[in-house]
């Protein structure tokens, strides 16, 4: 018999151990917290993806000005 060996991750917060299956429904994260604790931290900008801005900041006060809508 072949027995599959369960893969498992560390969680991206606290680094402890995680298996990946249906047991684990906050994966890669190993709880509630740990997931929360990184949503805030992207919600906060402390992570980020690197690259160029999409609409430079003249255009964003232009279109806050127009409510939103950019008329070309």
């Amino acid at each position: 018999m072949n027995e599959s060996k369960a893969l498992t991750v560390n969680c991206p917060t606290c680094k402890k151990t995680v298996i990946w299956g249906d047991d684990s429904p906050y994966r890669p994260f190993c709880g509630k917290r740990c997931q929360q604790l990184d949503f805030g931290a992207w919600a906060s900008e402390q992570f980020s993806i690197p690259g160029d801005e999409t609409m430079p900041p003249d255009d964003a006060d232009s279109d806050a000005e127009n409510g939103g809508i950019t008329r070309h």
